[in-house]
């Protein structure tokens, strides 16, 4: 009996350890199945992730077509809506002053109009002291204001008309009791060219186009002188183009003299205005000796001749200078432009 139990002891161990055996090697078989399909799934999850990167750049390019395509309609829907505005004021504006031109209350706008003009006619030296008037080119900036005014005595301001770089030197005027107008206008060599530079080339539509743009923009300036302009203002064609269009509203040209070969002084008597010049660039070299001995040229021409006009530019050593200089204007009246004993007479 005792036989029979060991042999039957040794035949069920031998099963046992084959039992774990072939568990072992299923085991072992899912494992691999397992890692397997994991293998797949991560090929096929690639696979896709790399089809969708490069779709990704597709749909941005179309998201943005479909962006630009709406604020392109939007801006055409809004010019529309601008235009139809426009053409209803004007048409309601016809409509009211042929309706109303002649009422009492019109006489009265037209009244209080007129006698704002006359409080802004400049005011009248009475001295017979030398005038000079010193003019700064190149003002586009509320800073370059606060330093001229520093400087401690009267100056003409000559703005620039806005552009992308410069878009406040219209808003800068609003408390100015005078300025004027720096106009670009084309050079023979110039690199750094304005925007909205009238050229010789330009029709007549353009130039008036463009003049009637500084109107709306300034609508109380009188006075405008050229920046640059050698090329412009020898030209007779395109002087005449331009003193037509300025003459239609209401301004007057001052003559930089960027040019021995202006032909300003022509087409001012042929349109019947004043013809103004400058007298003495006070800076063309950016040194307090030469700046001051141009200021005191300056001073000597309107001595000998009564009056005198100097063009700067906000540059800090010209501002340095002149206020340093300041002594040497003893015995002058400092004037803005338009307090020319020429322009008042």
């Amino acid at each position: 009996m005792t036989k029979r139990k060991k042999t039957t002891r040794r035949k069920n161990t031998k099963t046992n350890k084959s039992n774990i055996k072939l568990i072992n090697f299923l085991l072992f078989i899912i494992i691999l199945l397992l890692i397997a399909i994991g293998f797949l799934i991560y090929t096929i999850d690639t696979n896709k992730l790399k089809e969708t990167k490069k779709e990704i750049p597709k749909v941005v390019k179309n998201i943005e077509k479909k962006v630009k395509e709406t604020n392109d309609e939007f801006d055409k829907y809004f010019e529309q809506i601008e235009k139809i505005k426009k053409d209803k004021f004007e048409e309601y504006t016809k409509d009211f002053y042929k309706e109303y031109s002649d009422t009492e209350e019109i006489k009265t706008i037209k009244k209080k109009e007129d006698n704002k003009r006359t409080e802004e006619k400049p005011k009248v030296i009475t001295t017979n002291k030398p005038k000079l008037a010193i003019i700064f080119d190149d003002v586009t900036t509320e800073y370059q204001i606060n330093k001229i005014k520093d400087i401690g005595y009267t100056t003409t301001l000559s703005v620039m008309p806005p552009t992308k770089r410069h878009p406040n030197s219209a808003k800068i005027t609003k408390d100015l009791p005078f300025y004027m107008i720096h106009l670009p206008l084309e050079a023979r060599v110039f690199k750094n060219e304005e925007t909205s530079t009238l050229h010789v080339n330009d029709s007549y539509e353009k130039v008036e186009k463009r003049i009637a743009q500084i109107r709306k923009l300034y609508p109380n300036a009188k006075y405008t002188n050229n920046h640059t302009g050698s090329k412009f203002t020898a030209n007779e064609q395109a002087m005449d183009y331009l003193f037509k269009a300025l003459k239609k509203y209401d301004f007057i040209f001052v003559d930089s003299r960027t040019t021995s070969k202006s032909v300003a002084k022509k087409m001012a008597k042929k349109y019947n205005m004043p013809y103004i010049s400058r007298n003495v660039f006070l800076d063309n070299e950016q040194d307090f000796k030469y700046i001051q001995g141009q200021l005191k040229k300056a001073i000597n021409i309107a001595k000998k001749n009564g009056s005198a006009i100097a063009i700067c530019h906000p540059h800090s050593i010209t501002i340095k200078t002149l206020k340093e200089s300041k002594f040497l204007l003893d015995g002058l009246d400092m004037i803005h432009l338009n307090q020319l004993p020429s322009l008042l007479n």
